[in-house]
């Protein structure tokens, strides 16, 4: 039997390694849809698992249970949200351009990322309370920037104000898994439905958070 050259041996590591991840990604996505669905209690590993054609047991290779899935899931849309933000508000100079970027963000991930949104409303509380509280840190910390940028479109605004401001937009925008239309008849040929979700959120979501400044 002929032993791999170095450079065969890594390629077929590298391989290996792209493929874990992918089928890692495939089963947090599978794990998003179904517990939208379902719910974290109506989900088994079994159903993951057949989601992306493996065996319950086989997502053990992935993930240690489904607690650790639960947790991947919310940790990572948290901390993307957090950094997302924060990118924005300090690489954005003028305050209202920051503000307008943080609208366009959190509407991306709110049309992007529908299962999520459900996920977290509904079974947040079903985390560990070592992961609930590291994902309550992160939204904590992503509400601030938003805080942050309104005080600098308005430094009348007191954080307390700019805090209910920051937390009415997140419930504006994140009942678009919950309000979104199918698209009507009349709209053949027109806007996508998530066009015309996007256009008339932004719209209201900026015409509240400016509605006070100068």
């Amino acid at each position: 039997m002929t032993d791999l050259q170095p450079d065969q041996g890594e390629q077929a590591l590298s391989r290996r390694s792209r493929a874990k991840a992918d089928r890692r990604r495939q089963l947090l996505g599978a794990a998003a849809r179904l517990i939208a669905e379902r719910g974290f209690h109506g989900v088994r590993l079994e159903d993951l698992g057949a989601a992306v054609g493996i065996s319950g047991p086989a997502v053990y290779r992935h993930f240690p249970n489904k607690d650790a899935l639960l947790d991947e899931l919310l940790t990572d849309i948290s901390l993307r949200l957090l950094y997302g933000g924060t990118d924005v508000a300090e690489n954005t100079a003028d305050p209202r351009t920051a503000l307008e970027q943080l609208v366009d963000f959190h509407l991306d991930f709110a049309l992007g990322e529908p299962d999520l949104i459900r996920v977290q409303d509904r079974d947040l509380h079903s985390l560990p309370d070592e992961a609930r509280h590291r994902v309550r840190q992160a939204q904590r910390r992503y509400v601030e920037i938003w805080v942050g940028v309104l005080r600098r479109v308005d430094p009348a605004l007191n954080e307390t104000c700019a805090r209910i401001a920051a937390h009415g937009t997140f419930g504006l925008i994140n009942s678009t898994p919950y309000s979104a239309v199918s698209p009507s008849p009349d709209n053949a040929g027109g806007e996508t439905n998530g066009d015309m979700t996007r256009t008339v959120l932004r719209r209201m979501a900026l015409a509240a958070l400016l509605a006070d400044s100068a």
